[in-house]
């Protein structure tokens, strides 16, 4: 089995990676080869990234919203009811009356409090989900994706199927795959050739909405 050439892959735009190939002279044989390929560009652009419901930080905000203002209409009520102020918010008032802006304890909670709006922010306007890839849309009624795992163990049964091939290790990024076997015979640009065809294959089928870069890299077993 040998697949296509680097030069014949269509919309892929090739770097190859100098191997570790035999010295003159030394008789050295070649212990590794790698390629990385560019997507060819267009992919869905309506398909885009999951949002998350974001149920843990929505909670959490719900939860120190609740106490804070039950507690504080509580002591409200209280003292409409003829009953003295709440110690805590006797000394809270206190505390931002008399306390200076360079005070320690002043510093360290607005540092939290920028720290939570900061982090309130992010979730507010960052889909969430990066676990989630997004696929082809074929129609306006329903959305699909596939998690980044899946596809990882999907091209890894792909990437075993070549022969020469040992072991392999996929990751899935958002935005590159990234492949690394270990061929234990057969050339390694034979075998890294040939994987580069059958994770091309492999991708397109997985009808992402966004054309990932591909990474691949072969070696040989390391000797024991």
């Amino acid at each position: 089995m040998s697949g296509p050439t680097e030069g014949e892959r269509e919309g892929k735009a090739p770097t190859l990676e100098k191997p570790a190939s035999a010295e003159a002279g030394g008789g050295l044989a070649q212990s590794a080869s790698a390629a990385r390929y560019e997507p060819g560009g267009g992919g869905d652009a309506a398909a885009r990234r999951f949002w998350s419901v974001r149920r843990a930080p929505a909670t959490l905000v719900a939860i120190v919203l609740l106490i804070t203002s039950g507690m504080l209409l509580y002591d409200i009520v209280s003292v409409r009811a003829t009953r003295p102020v709440a110690t805590w918010r006797r000394t809270l008032a206190d505390d931002f009356a008399t306390r200076e802006l360079d005070d320690p304890w002043v510093a360290v909670g607005a540092g939290v409090a920028v720290l939570v709006g900061t982090w309130l922010v992010v979730m507010a306007v960052s889909p969430g989900l990066r676990a989630l890839l997004p696929m082809r849309r074929d129609s306006d009624l329903m959305r699909s994706g596939i998690e980044r795992a899946a596809a990882a163990v999907i091209l890894r049964d792909r990437a075993m199927e070549v022969s020469g091939v040992q072991a392999v290790r996929v990751t899935v990024g958002r935005r590159r795959i990234r492949a690394q076997a270990e061929a234990h015979f057969r050339e390694l640009d034979v075998v890294r050739s040939d994987l580069d065809a059958v994770l091309d294959h492999g991708i397109k089928e997985l009808g992402l909405a966004r054309q990932p870069a591909l990474s691949v890299h072969v070696r040989r077993p390391a000797r024991r």
